[in-house]
């Protein structure tokens, strides 16, 4: 059984601990504030070049393009978007789940992030690639790593590449998530556009997706020559998203997770100081009855 050196020796360290946890959640609050700014700004801008591209879909024919030729998959690209750092919940555990399920023979990967390196070796998966980026990167840090996904597919190498990250929702919900980055497959209006339709000039409603979300504007120096220069800048600019979801998903699991361990530790503190004021006082009854039994001894 523990004496009250012990107890005093486990809440000492468990205290240590919770200060640890507390700087750490603190820390990782503050760059998640960051982070979510920088995932939640883009996404109206990636909206806007969503009506571009819908716009010059419905211009040009877009499966002339090689971006958009869905072949018959014999290899695919799976690039994983991981963390470079442990403590951060399940968010790495749930990642590499949904990793797991993809066939190995007919999967190279791809990826961003010590754990994923870590994952891919000790799973003895083929690994084609593993790139360092920053803890906050820009898009031109970036651009790299979806140029050398843009080649291998181009090059048929591969005939998809897949994406694997981690989607932010909000500070406590953060989802998983397979996104097909090639073939890009259609476009869809932002859900504002896809709601309202619009009337022609007979002032009969039109269908949402017969509606051009760009009519007005004209293309220079045409539609074809605008959409072979916006779909390979479509495909960096989604890997940046991604990035960007993944960094906010990251810290705000993070956080979280401190913040659990901290209220653990503290509540473990409140546990282990309850039962050293049991043991203290139960010592100091002891010795009173042995003094009082003493006495009475002697008195008779």
């Amino acid at each position: 059984m523990a004496n009250t050196q012990d107890i005093r020796r486990r809440i000492r360290s468990i205290r240590n601990t919770s200060q640890i946890t507390k700087a750490m959640q603190m820390v990782a609050a503050s760059k998640m504030r960051k982070a979510q700014q920088h995932a939640l700004a883009g996404r109206p801008y990636a909206a806007l070049m969503n009506r571009v591209l819908v716009s010059l879909q419905k211009r040009t024919d877009p499966t002339l393009h090689p971006l958009l030729h869905i072949r018959e998959v014999k290899k695919e690209l799976l690039l994983i978007i991981s963390t470079d750092k442990g403590l951060a919940g399940a968010l790495n555990t749930n990642l590499f789940r949904e990793a797991a399920n993809f066939e190995q023979s007919k999967t190279v990967f791809v990826v961003t992030g010590k754990k994923a390196r870590q994952f891919v070796a000790r799973t003895k998966r083929e690994l084609i690639a593993d790139f360092e980026l920053k803890d906050a990167p820009s898009f031109v840090e970036s651009k790299p790593l979806a140029k050398f996904c843009l080649e291998k597919f181009l090059s048929r190498d591969v005939d998809k590449v897949s994406v694997l990250y981690t989607h932010f929702i909000n500070t406590i919900n953060q989802r998983p998530v397979i996104q097909t980055l090639l073939p890009i497959s259609r476009f869809d209006l932002p859900k504002g556009d896809r709601t309202e339709g619009a009337v022609d000039p007979l002032g009969m409603m039109q269908r949402t997706e017969d509606v051009d979300p760009m009519l007005g504007y004209i293309f220079e120096p045409n539609a074809l020559e605008v959409l072979d220069i916006m779909l390979p800048y479509y495909v960096e600019y989604q890997v940046f998203q991604m990035i960007l979801d993944a960094r906010a998903s990251e810290h705000s699991a993070r956080m979280v997770a401190m913040k659990n361990a901290t209220d653990n530790a503290n509540q473990f503190i409140k546990d282990l100081t309850l039962e050293y004021n049991k043991m203290r006082q139960a010592g100091i009854t002891t010795e009173l009855l042995e003094i009082a039994t003493a006495q009475m001894a002697l008195g008779g």
